[in-house]
């Protein structure tokens, strides 16, 4: 009985009824029909329930539900999810599926309706967005069955509890993957970059194509192959200097924590680092990791050899943020220790006021005496509504004059970092990866690394 639900097909046609009788009272010509009608509620939900719950031979008189889904799931991306179902009954059913997901996605309307014929497989696809990494634990799936005379449903429960892990954006780092592979990463928003000068490597000739810089041509292959095979140009070609390293410093302290739509800032550095260590990868540079707070956390040496990035997805998925200050002489002193040769350090952290970056200059300027080192931070997108919003009470002008006080801040730290020429990128959080990217990019066409 436990898999028996009564529909509200069934408690409208007993309400009715009811009333019937309550009106027969005062009326004795209707209680001879209200009899018969009784008599045919009870018959058809009899036979609903012999239609739902007779036993059938070959597995038939049920309806099958499956989810399936990844090993892991890509935190602050949309992971596809999908349920297959198979009606195995003789005859249409209509079918509520309810998905069992983790309590962390706090959602209640994972319920979705749909008929099957007899016979018939559907698929329902489903989008979840994880916010935060870890371990998530879904349930069962509830699917009910109703059959097309709608008095009574049956429940079947299949048992799929599972174990998740949420892991740092795979799907965003195997999206910039592919269109970096074939040139696209301007559709995400990747500016493409003009080259200025050359790199030292040299790769290759080849002929000359309209745009190639004159001063390129190889006069002297040029003349050997005028002599062999006709009057066609060749160029020098050259790729970019390979085998740099980028590390990824990224700040675990309290600055971290704050969340934008859902998602912290470090979870936000923790993506951007992931795409922009694979791309620098696919550059045939090498990348690393060091994580850190009140002390080290991970240090993973720069490295371009297959399953690199496995290691690195594996360090990131691990990391919590403190609530403790960041100490940045430790950071720089692991540095001096760790990293010989001169890298671009991507160092994403968080300043609030000019007061705190102050206060770690001395260790930045000593950072970037030895490295290229680009300070990300973030602009704090919530102060948007008061800067936009038309200020009409003296609440408001107040709320506006603040807020612009703090914007004006986060771009005079910027100021302040180039004065002691140390890179600076103030971002939005959403817009972290691409402008990172494109800054690493920039930094590469200009020979920099």
């Amino acid at each position: 009985m436990k898999s028996l639900y009564l529909t509200k097909r069934f408690f409208i046609a007993l309400a009715l009824v009811a009333t019937g009788f309550v009106v027969a009272f005062f009326l004795p010509s209707l209680l001879q029909p209200m009899r018969v009608a009784l008599g045919m509620l009870t018959t058809f939900t009899l036979l609903d329930l012999l239609l739902l719950y007779a036993p059938g031979s070959n597995g038939a008189g049920q309806v099958f539900g499956r989810r399936v889904m990844g090993d892991k799931l890509a935190n602050g991306s949309d992971n596809d999810l999908a349920i297959y179902l198979e009606n195995s009954y003789r005859f249409p059913v209509s079918v509520e599926t309810i998905d069992e997901i983790p309590h962390q996605f706090q959602r209640r309307d994972v319920l979705f309706r749909s008929s099957l014929k007899a016979g018939e497989t559907g698929i329902i696809r489903y989008q979840l967005r994880p916010v935060k990494r870890g371990e998530y634990q879904f349930g069962a799936l509830n699917v009910f069955a109703a059959s097309p005379i709608g008095l009574v449903r049956r429940r079947f429960r299949y048992g799929q509890d599972q174990m998740v892990p949420v892991y740092p954006s795979f799907l965003q780092m195997r999206q910039y993957e592919l269109l970096a592979i074939s040139n696209r990463l301007t559709e995400v928003g990747v500016k493409r970059i003009r080259r200025v000068g050359h790199s030292l490597e040299f790769e290759q000739v080849r002929p000359y194509v309209p745009g190639d810089d004159p001063r390129a041509i190889n006069w002297k292959a040029t003349a050997r192959r005028t002599d062999a095979s006709g009057d066609t140009l060749i160029v020098n070609h050259f790729q970019d200097e390979r085998a740099q390293q980028v590390y990824s410093l990224i700040d675990k302290g309290r600055v971290m924590r704050m969340p934008f739509q859902g998602l912290s800032l470090l979870d936000y550095a923790i993506n951007a680092a992931l795409v922009v260590s694979n791309i620098a990868i696919i550059k045939h540079d090498k990348a690393g990791l060091i994580t850190f707070s009140d002390r080290l956390g991970a240090l993973l040496p720069a490295d371009r050899r297959g399953g690199h990035m496995l290691k690195i997805l594996e360090v990131l998925y691990k990391q919590r943020t403190k609530y403790l200050e960041t100490d940045y002489e430790l950071l720089y002193t692991n540095v001096k220790a760790k990293i010989r040769q001169r890298s671009l350090l991507i160092l994403y952290t968080n300043f609030e006021t000019l007061n705190g970056m102050q206060r770690q200059l001395p260790y930045l300027r000593r950072l970037a005496k030895d490295h290229l080192l680009l300070v990300v931070f973030f602009e704090n997108t919530e102060l948007r509504h008061y800067l936009d919003a038309p200020a009409r009470t003296t609440e408001e002008v107040y709320n506006q004059t603040i807020s612009e006080k703090f914007a004006q801040e986060k771009r005079q730290i910027v100021r302040e970092l180039q004065r002691y020429g140390i890179h600076a990128l103030l971002t939005a959080p959403e817009h972290l990866t691409v402008n990172t990217l494109n800054r690493y990019l920039e930094f590469k066409a200009r020979g920099l690394i």
